[in-house]
């Protein structure tokens, strides 16, 4: 009939009824009962034992039972009140239920009528809090939903920005600017390895005091926590007490420190820190991991790029050298050539002459004029 433990609170000054209504009634029923003998005590126990039902009797030696609906009314209480009145008193009973009863019972009391109107009343209270609570779950589903949404905004938007922003500096801190926000944290910041060697440097970072972000940003920083990850290759979340006894410990009380590889090799750190001891969850080291490969991407993406323009400047400089070098040989073959058929003109004027003005016998005419035409040719040069 009734769910164990539910409270109800009895005022009531006749011990004779209140032992009727609580002891005879109500607990053998399993709910578990209170009982006071006037308003001001009733008002206390409001609030210290958080009734589900409150039994009033309007007629109390000090102040009535409509005393204590208002002052109930006035302090935001609204649990419901069921009164008692004697027979004949149904005007009061009309007035109490303007100023918020929910149910009465007529004196002298029987125990059927008791039991039926508690659980009149509580079924009231039970469907209200059943729709207290499905609202709270579906508030609670909305702001879930309202937070995935968000995430997934921020982790597009990184995404995005891995693909669209050229200034390496400028996508590091939207980075961790995205790390932050998708895991709730307070602070975060960005461990990179430099290529020549295994030591990381800090390179972006997200509301970490000006005293360290602005005396070792781009420098190697140890933060006590971040080296071991880089070691282990695995994600790392450390909470409360625990945590005191790494150096990251000063600024915040929860961690959650992933690494960022790039063909199982760490490359990188992403680390966020809660100021609470709050625990980071699994939904959080998700939406950190996402993160981390944009930043292993990016990084990866930088690689390649340099590398081919590298390798475009070495192409570009090859081709210069060819052609240089072919333009080179193709001098050098003209003046061979140039050299090797190059006759003084003079010389060859002279064996024409000695031909024309020699012995001419088997010329003909025609390779006389031919031989003359040339002269004159060469003369022109």
């Amino acid at each position: 009939m009734s769910t164990p433990l539910e409270r109800i609170l009895v005022v009531e000054s006749d011990p004779n009824e209140s032992d009727l209504i609580a002891r005879q009634v109500l607990q053998p029923l399993g709910y578990r009962t209170k009982i006071v003998s006037g308003a001001p005590s009733a008002i206390q126990e409001t609030t210290r034992f958080s009734p589900d039902i409150t039994i009033v009797n309007l007629n109390l030696p000090d102040l009535s039972g409509k005393d204590l609906l208002v002052a109930l009314s006035s302090q935001g209480s609204d649990v419901p009140v069921i009164v008692i009145a004697e027979e004949g008193d149904e005007a009061n009973v009309i007035q109490a239920f303007r100023l918020g009863a929910t149910d009465f019972l007529k004196s002298p009391l029987r125990e059927a009528e008791i039991v039926s109107a508690v659980e009149r009343v509580l079924k009231q209270v039970r469907a209200k809090r059943e729709r207290r609570l499905l609202a709270h779950k579906l508030e609670k589903t909305n702001r879930e939903l309202n937070r995935r949404v968000r995430d997934l905004t921020t982790i597009f938007g990184i995404g995005k920005a891995v693909t669209s922003i050229t200034d390496q500096q400028v996508l590091f801190d939207r980075i961790v600017d995205g790390a932050v926000s998708v895991t709730d944290a307070d602070k975060g910041w960005l461990h990179l390895r430099k290529e020549d060697s295994k030591k990381f440097t800090l390179r972006a970072v997200k509301n970490l005091p000006k005293s360290i972000s602005s005396a070792i940003l781009g420098e190697e920083w140890d933060d006590g926590i971040s080296s071991l990850v880089a070691l282990s290759g695995e994600t790392f979340s450390i909470t409360g007490e625990p945590l005191k006894k790494f150096k990251v410990s000063q600024l915040g009380k929860s961690t959650l420190v992933v690494p960022v590889k790039a063909q199982d090799e760490v490359i990188g750190l992403l680390v966020v820190l809660r100021d609470k001891a709050i625990p980071f969850d699994p939904g959080n080291q998700f939406m950190l991991e996402a993160v981390a490969d944009y930043v292993s991407v990016s990084l990866v993406n930088a690689r390649l790029f340099r590398a081919l323009a590298k390798q475009a400047r070495a192409l570009e400089s090859s081709a210069d050298a060819t052609s240089e070098s072919a333009m080179r040989l193709s001098n050098e073959m003209v003046n061979n050539v140039s050299n090797v058929f190059q006759i003084p003109y003079s010389e060859v004027e002279q064996q024409i002459d000695l031909i024309l003005n020699g012995n001419s016998e088997g010329i003909t005419d025609g390779q006389q004029d031919a031989l003359s035409k040339l002269r004159s040719n060469l003369r022109l040069h």
